[in-house]
């Protein structure tokens, strides 16, 4: 069984944040590998959308049907309902998660 995946707002900006970064800094090689490992993980996320383990920062809100996979040197978070899974982040695993989620509660 495969579940449905989809990109929310906030994940499509991060990607776009990311790609926009990555080619600056890294270049064109780089980001189309990274971003053919995101769309690989988001793939077996489809198949297998319990893979994932549950944020320490988002843990501690009793918040258990968010997850996370790694993706190369990105961070993936992802809620599942139902047959959907709903990806919420994408960022550099460098980034502080917890000022980051702040952040997308101040918005």
């Amino acid at each position: 069984m495969s579940f449905r995946v989809v990109f929310l707002h906030s994940a499509e900006q991060d990607l776009k944040e990311l790609k926009a970064y990555i080619l600056k800094n890294f270049g064109k090689d780089i980001w189309q590998a990274s971003y053919g490992k995101i769309k690989d993980t988001v793939n077996t996320l489809a198949t297998f959308p319990l893979e994932g383990k549950i944020p320490e920062e988002i843990e501690s809100l009793n918040l258990t049907q968010f997850r996370q996979v790694l993706s190369g040197m990105n961070r993936i978070v992802y809620e599942v309902r139902q047959e959907t899974i709903y990806i919420h982040i994408v960022c550099d695993t460098r980034k502080d998660m917890r000022s980051l989620l702040t952040r997308r509660l101040l918005r």
